[in-house]
């Protein structure tokens, strides 16, 4: 009998105890603490490690999409009226994006490599062939004519060239011309006196089959949250393009990969050699993409605001102090010198000048935006969309009659969107992976549910323990009758 209390009393400490044990494991998020801390032990670039292979050849399929902007009233634009277009696309091609040249630096903390884009067009997903046409700004020529304003001699020879060749402000052609390149008479006509310039032009001309420069990256070996942080680019650690030192700084990754363990409350940083800057994006809401829980984060419109709106900014000012208004970015400095102004598309999040100076412009958060989807235990894209605009500047320019009237236009070419979802074998993967983390973290739960079951065991057996106690009271008193 003193045995068998013995265990029943035994039940009842023992279920404390796990009690105890699992609120205190719940409390301390030790199994959590525990599985980040294999995470970042094995997110990191080297040889042998899924993450690495990831970061080499991105398994999941990468397309661009260009939707370009056919102007339809080019003979009232250079009477001074605002531009209609209409827009024409996708023209879509699929991405591939290895990284080539891997080289493993300082004790395998840093690795340099070219990530060597090339792009295949294809048809199925596409409005219409490469040869479709569009009428566009004649971006070579006015940046020709933006070049050599201010000497009168050499723009009246230039303009005289124009007209005998028919050149004006606006130009027809193919989608392939304008996205990968075309021979231009007048950049051919001044490769005569100046033999460097090159006479082909188009808007990624040298762009496929080829890279934009050498990085060298953190592998995250030191640190899980420098993984994949771009250290230098074509061996510099900042660039000098920009007016101030922030606004030089390279910060963050290429955009396609991201640390491990990602928080709310963080600011993902990401160096766009396209932007010819470093931006960032915030968390804006939980998402789910084939099953798997994910973190939104996004630009926010301070990103590309003006120095009004946003001081730190100031720097993307060029030349110094020549703000054109929150959203669109001069670029010019780092294309050749060319007028390009870069933005959202249909000028999303910039000021509303901007759209109202175009007839055709629709800027819609849910097509234009640029968001990226993360897992935030790995750190994994689940889904991303980065989207640019291209803009040309056009302006009246008194000693070219071919810009006629027209009145100073931030004139939209074609917009982009690069994309990219997980692949369904990284879900697979990923899936295992969640389980795994759903069943570590909740041990702690298991212990409790555990420590639950036993006290009410201990409650049956102490409550079957007095019945017969009980029972053979009542009895007593017939017995002694």
């Amino acid at each position: 009998m003193l045995l068998k209390s013995c265990c029943i009393y035994s039940t009842g400490i023992l279920s404390i105890l796990i009690l105890i044990l699992g609120i205190s494991l719940v409390l301390s998020s030790v199994f959590p603490h525990f599985l980040q801390a294999l995470v970042k032990k094995e997110v990191t670039l080297k040889n042998g490690t899924e993450a690495f292979d990831a970061w080499g050849n991105p398994p999941a399929p990468i397309y661009m999409q260009f939707y370009f902007f056919n102007l339809t009233n080019p003979f009232e634009v250079l009477n001074g009226d605002r531009p209609a277009v209409v827009e024409i696309g996708p023209y879509t091609y699929r991405e591939y994006r290895p990284m080539e040249e891997v080289t493993f630096l300082d004790n395998g903390t840093k690795v340099s490599a070219v990530n060597t884009k090339t792009y295949i067009f294809q048809p199925n997903m596409s409005r219409g062939p490469e040869t479709d046409l569009i009428r566009t700004v004649n971006i070579p020529a006015m940046t020709v004519m933006d070049t050599f304003k201010d000497d009168a001699f050499v723009s009246n020879v230039i303009s005289a060239y124009m007209r005998s060749t028919g050149e004006g402000l606006f130009t027809t052609r193919t989608v392939g011309e304008l996205l990968w390149g075309y021979e231009d008479g007048l950049l051919k006509a001044l490769k005569l006196v100046r033999p460097s310039l090159d006479d082909v032009f188009g808007l990624f001309y040298k762009n496929n089959a080829s890279n934009d420069g050498e990085y060298v990256f953190f592998t995250g070996q030191k640190n899980y949250k420098d993984f994949a942080r771009v250290d230098t680019w074509n061996g510099k650690s900042s660039l000098d393009w920009w007016t101030t030192e922030e606004c030089n700084m390279i910060n963050g990754t290429n955009g396609a990969s991201f640390h491990p363990v990602i928080t709310k409350d963080e600011t993902l940083y990401m160096f766009s050699s396209d932007l010819c800057r470093s931006l960032y994006a915030v968390y804006e809401e939980d998402v789910t993409v084939k099953g798997i829980d994910g973190y939104r984060f996004s630009p926010l419109s301070q990103v590309f605001a003006n120095a009004t709106v946003n001081p730190d900014n100031a720097g993307f000012c060029v030349p110094a102090g020549n703000c054109l208004g929150s959203g669109v970015l001069n670029v010019s400095v780092c294309k050749q010198g060319a007028p390009i102004l870069m933005s959202s598309p249909h000028f999303f999040q910039a000021d509303e000048k901007f759209v109202r100076g175009v007839f055709g412009m629709r800027p819609n958060k849910e097509w234009h935006q640029t968001a990226i989807d993360l897992n935030p235990l790995t750190g994994i894209v689940l889904q991303a969309a980065k989207r640019l605009q291209v803009n040309v500047f056009v302006q009246k320019i008194s000693t070219f009659s071919q810009t006629g009237n027209v009145d100073t236009i931030v004139f939209p070419v074609v917009w982009l969107n690069e994309s990219v979802v997980i692949d369904d074998g990284s879900v697979l993967k990923l899936k295992t992976v969640m389980l795994e983390q759903a069943v570590v973290v909740n041990i702690p739960f298991m212990l409790i549910g555990l420590g639950i079951l036993i006290g009410l065991l201990y409650m049956f057996l102490m409550c079957r323990q007095k019945i017969p106690e009980s029972t053979a009271a009542e009895r007593e008193p017939l017995l002694s009758s």
